[in-house]
């Protein structure tokens, strides 16, 4: 599903974040930027042990926070690692995950990166619900757009169907309001 944005195009795909063709992709990481599960290892074991040796050097990120690095043998040039918060259900949970976002773009502006690919951050292990995630992850990146942007696509990247058919909805009923 794609949706335009002013001068932007926002899509919503199931897929393989490792697998995309945009210049940068985004890492939900832990905070010492170290492979994990889930994102953060398919990630670092898709770009080599070179990645972590570079993550090491720029590590910690703190929840909300985003830096990046080169991708290695990732398709892309860039990987821009955030930290989403653990899931307590407190207004702090929504505004670090909405910062995660917002950071992640920033970052990709100031590096005139035309195009970035997201993965549903926090909500694998650190256990955010993927409608809220959803609701919190599409209005921001809207929001960031509407205000003009050099980003051309912001992809999000859906690994399993549920989390896709969500964030397809959420989008469909954001652009209806």
């Amino acid at each position: 599903m794609k949706a335009e944005i002013r001068t932007s195009t926002l899509e919503i795909i199931q897929g393989d974040i490792t697998a995309q063709d945009t210049i940068a992709v985004v890492n939900a990481a832990n905070k010492a930027l170290a492979p994990g599960g889930g994102v953060a290892g398919a990630i670092h074991k898709s770009a080599g042990p070179l990645l972590y040796e570079e993550c090491r050097k720029i590590a910690p990120c703190e929840t909300g926070e985003a830096k990046i690095t080169k991708a290695y043998n990732l398709p892309n040039e860039f990987v821009i690692h955030t930290v989403g918060p653990v899931y307590h259900g407190t207004d702090l949970d929504a505004f670090l995950l909405a910062k995660c976002y917002s950071n992640s773009l920033k970052l990709a502006e100031e590096h005139n990166i035309p195009s970035i690919a997201f993965p549903a951050i926090s909500t694998g292990i650190f256990g955010y619900p993927v409608e809220e995630a959803a609701q919190i992850a599409i209005k921001e990146i809207i929001n960031f757009l509407n205000k003009g942007s050099k980003i051309l696509l912001v992809r999000m990247v859906l690994y399993d169907n549920n989390s896709f058919e969500v964030h397809k909805k959420t989008l469909k009923n954001i652009l209806s309001l």
